[in-house]
């Protein structure tokens, strides 16, 4: 961690400690809570819940309203919910249960960019950006990348906490960050991005053992697939992104049928597809692409951060 990291690590606690005074004046209606109407159903096989226009999470196939967040996400009747605060750099995550009582509530420090839930439901991701707020500006960016084990409490605050390998030699850079974590279903594996030096790598993280191995170059915001074969992710040309699919068997990546740029990391829908968020009208829209590279992309509703239950 680099000397800079460390005082903006002190300079966060101070933070968290003011916002956790004021907090309840000035957090109003407007994050974490819900309109009326049915509760979401975190048991609806089959259904996605997404952040709609208004900040509302919602659920396909019915009207029912959860809590106001700009990332969602749910597995195994676990939602998560990150949204910012009043302050720059400043946000929380909510985590529900199936009735949608709260489990968690974690200040963190950051703006909001990713979310996700284990398939288990246990284990909950997020990343935020502490410094900037694109991951294309090489550089001009700084993350935070953490993980909670609400079975256990186990708090994993920093991914620059693991010890990082690179074809085997130790990764000791100061530019170093990640984002975009995904779990597999055993709650020790998950994977995520990593860069350094202006490149990026899919790592393969190990809760255990606290550490993330190198697997592939120019792999960003990982999705990985239910039955854990497969990463949906983007991949950067340039400027832009396109969505692609890894075998992580064979090795064999396929470009999906979307051509345009996409900024967001993927999720897993019902029937082969990929979700993802991308401007639309000047507001950003779900959209679902094969994930076999067939077909083309076709617009679902409003909104953005798709999470199809029943599919971590």
């Amino acid at each position: 961690m680099t000397r800079r990291r460390i005082i903006a690590g002190a300079c966060a606690i101070a933070l968290v400690l003011a916002v956790g005074a004021v907090y309840v004046v000035w957090r109003g209606a407007s994050a974490g809570t819900a309109a009326a109407g049915p509760p979401l159903d975190l048991t609806a096989a089959g259904s996605v819940v997404y952040v709609s226009g208004d900040g509302l999470t919602r659920q396909t196939g019915s009207d029912a309203t959860g809590p106001a967040c700009q990332r969602t996400y749910a597995a195994a009747g676990t939602l998560s919910c990150l949204y910012g605060l009043g302050p720059a750099f400043s946000a929380e995550l909510v985590v529900y249960d199936v009735r949608l009582a709260e489990r968690l509530r974690l200040p963190i420090w950051g703006t909001p960019s990713r979310t996700r839930v284990s398939p288990s439901g246990n284990l909950v991701a997020w990343t935020v950006f502490r410094e900037g707020d694109s991951y294309l500006a090489h550089g001009r960016f700084s993350t935070t990348a953490g993980i909670y084990n609400l079975r256990t409490g186990e708090h994993h605050g920093s991914l620059e906490d693991y010890t990082s390998f690179v074809d085997g030699v130790r990764v000791t850079a100061e530019d170093v960050n990640y984002w975009g974590i995904t779990f597999a279903a055993d709650d020790v594996t998950f994977y995520a991005t990593m860069s350094t030096g202006g490149r990026t790598w899919l790592m393969r993280g190990d809760m255990a053992a606290r550490t993330l191995t190198a697997m592939r170059e120019n792999v960003e915001c990982p999705s990985l697939s239910p039955d854990g074969t497969h990463i949906a992710y983007k991949r950067r040309t340039g400027e832009r992104w396109r969505l692609h699919v890894l075998d992580l068997a064979s090795g064999t990546d396929v470009a999906l049928a979307e051509t345009g740029h996409v900024d967001d990391q993927p999720a897993w829908l019902p029937g082969g597809e990929i979700g993802y968020a991308k401007p639309h009208e000047g507001r950003p829209a779900v959209f679902s692409v094969p994930a076999d590279g067939s077909g083309e992309p076709r617009m679902l509703f409003a909104g953005s951060s798709p999470a199809a239950i029943g599919t971590a």
